[in-house]
């Protein structure tokens, strides 16, 4: 009964794999190789949330997110590694365009598959509250690492990318892998959540007095919150020995999200002794995105070259939560 019933697990697993590969794409061309929209959950999964379909504006800020979804970009010349790009834009709205398309747009240049999320925003009447938005990042990993072979990657190949609120986002992805955010719906759903590195590009780590201004503060927290609240949805609260190694960018000129999160995020990582490089820049702001030529944050974005070529090292194991 038991050889049974590991053949029967077994089947399943399979089963399911066999289902990522055949959930529904829509393609069209754009990137460098096309694009492949594809739904991080089965129908009418959540309940509550909003009605219709995403609204973008001219700026490419989307709102009014359903259906979350993760948009595939692959490389004309892959080198075997994803990144699961995570935009921004203080968890009112997602900067997809700027954030995310760019940011896919540099990652295929060097070879790696990029797949941009647009997640759930916490205050658009979600059931589930405010933990929606990482409901769909982990989910976003799993889905990712069930279609790796379909996609050209290796699963233990598979990073995060955020920006700003995007960066809280990922910090919490890369962290808190082995918090079940949502209960099992699938086979998809016994796969790793942890990402192997995380970048965080002028990132909100800290909900923690005195840094209350940003719009994530706002967003996912009460009006006056408790401090078990506020340590709850700090990044830096779940900086182990176990994180992955970490690199964060910011200004020293940010007037949105002050350097200091960033600060406090590499302090964190070097009392767990984790990896953790911070690159600050003289000038920039905020939201500079993979920046332009004449920006004052321009070429930050060697830094992350750089970088990727010292952590994403081809591997056959790499252990996770």
């Amino acid at each position: 009964m038991g050889a049974l019933m590991q053949l029967w697990r077994q089947f399943l697993f399979a089963a399911s794999m066999l289902l990522a590969l055949a959930l529904p794409f829509s393609s069209f061309a754009g990137g460098t190789g096309g694009m492949e929209v594809v739904p991080l959950w089965h129908s009418h999964q959540w309940r509550g949330g909003p009605k219709g379909a995403a609204t973008e504006t001219a700026r490419g800020f989307v709102k009014n997110v359903a259906n979350p979804d993760i948009r595939a970009f692959l490389p004309e010349k892959p080198n075997g590694a994803g990144v699961l790009v995570m935009p921004g834009g203080g968890y009112k709205a997602i900067s997809r365009r700027d954030e995310g398309y760019a940011a896919a747009k540099w990652l295929n240049e060097r070879g790696y598959a990029a797949f941009v999320l647009t997640y759930r925003l916490p205050r658009e009447g979600w059931d589930d509250g405010v933990i929606v938005s990482l409901q769909d990042a982990q989910r976003a990993i799993r889905v990712i690492r069930s279609m790796a072979s379909r996609f050209g990657i290796k699963s233990e190949r598979l990073g995060v990318l955020g920006f700003s609120a995007g960066g809280h986002l990922a910090g919490l992805t890369a962290l808190r892998s082995g918090f079940r955010s949502y209960a099992s719906v699938d086979e998809i759903d016994k796969l790793s959540a942890k990402p192997d590195w995380a970048a965080l590009i002028y990132p909100v780590i800290t909900l923690k007095p005195p840094y209350q201004r940003s719009s994530t503060f706002k967003q996912m927290l009460d009006p006056s919150p408790s401090a078990e609240q506020m340590m709850k949805w700090s990044v830096e609260t779940y900086v182990d020995h176990q994180a992955p190694p970490f690199l964060l960018v910011h200004a020293d000129d940010d007037p949105s999200v002050d350097v200091h999160h960033s600060r406090i995020m590499k302090k964190y990582c070097d009392a767990a002794k984790v990896p953790a490089e911070l690159v600050e820049l003289p000038a920039g702001g905020h939201g500079f995105g993979m920046s332009r030529p004449g920006a004052p944050s321009f070429g930050w974005s060697a830094k992350l070259e750089t970088w990727l070529k010292q952590v994403d090292k081809p591997s056959s194991e790499t252990a996770r939560l």
